[in-house]
């Protein structure tokens, strides 16, 4: 009977893989952008979920995801950086920033620690606006359309990232950090009785997450093209990154995955 199910499962998955890889020659471009915005919520749920697995509820993923934005535009506009090179540039400045505010702020717990990152990417978009002549202020940043505005190759990029971001879920899942970010969430205490540093593996569980989530953003500047404070530092990035693993189920493979489908579904009707 297992073996049954297992050879269902792989089957499926196979289906799974061959369709989502042949998805752009099945649809026209509407559906095509809404799959590529599907895909770019996908990787900032499951982001997310990287962080939340330790315990930490972050309310400012936005933060993160605006770092990633900008870094990636404003290398393109003042050094004509590729936009590929430019998204690991923002991930990797993302990362920096979450080694850095990590070590100030996981010590800090619950609710304490949720209001210090809305904190943080409120005070990134000041920062933002009140420095135009950095950041292009109010009036925002403008980059070419990423590929020349070809969707399909677009399409396969995010899928890739996702893909990535999917492959690094598994492993944390399939390896002791696993039972340490669980030991953590758990009982701090007894995780530090147990030989594990608390601190150290919330900030390592921060930084996998601004990785994508900064990934994210500099994907996002190239394809919109366009973007403002308002929008990229908005608390509104950061609420859906916690809405849809909720939905879908916390600190699983396919939880953030499933919720993100279902609020985009519901997202998308009621528009």
């Amino acid at each position: 009977m297992n073996r049954s199910f297992s050879w269902k499962k792989g089957l499926f998955l196979i289906l799974l893989i061959f369709f989502v890889l042949g998805f752009p020659r099945l649809v026209d471009a509407y559906f095509l952008h809404l799959a590529i915005t599907f895909f770019l919520a996908m990787i900032l749920a499951s982001s997310w979920d990287i962080l939340a697995r330790t315990g930490q509820v972050s309310v400012g993923q936005a933060a993160l995801f605006g770092i990633g934005a900008y870094t990636a535009a404003l290398l393109f506009k003042w050094v004509h950086l590729s936009p590929v090179l430019g998204m690991v540039a923002g991930a990797v400045v993302a990362v920096i920033v979450a080694a850095l505010l990590g070590y100030l702020t996981l010590r800090l717990r619950g609710i304490y620690f949720s209001i210090t990152t809305i904190a943080f990417a409120e005070a990134l978009s000041v920062i933002w606006l009140m420095t135009p002549g950095f950041t292009g202020g109010a009036m925002g940043v403008s980059t070419p359309p990423l590929f020349g505005g070809e969707r399909q190759q677009a399409y396969y990029l995010i899928l890739a990232i996702l893909a990535l971001t999917v492959a690094a879920v598994w492993l944390i899942q399939s390896t002791r950090l696993n039972f340490a970010f669980t030991a953590i969430r758990e009982n701090e205490e007894v995780a530090n009785v147990m030989g594990i540093n608390p601190t150290r593996y919330k900030v390592l569980a921060f930084m996998i997450s601004a990785f994508f989530t900064g990934f994210a953003g500099g994907f996002y500047s190239h394809y919109n093209t366009y973007i403002i404070p308002y929008e990229v530092f908005g608390l509104g990035i950061s609420i859906a990154c916690l809405v849809m693993p909720i939905f879908g189920g916390l600190y699983t493979i396919t939880g953030p995955i499933l919720g993100t489908i279902i609020v985009k579904v519901i997202e998308e009707y009621l528009r």
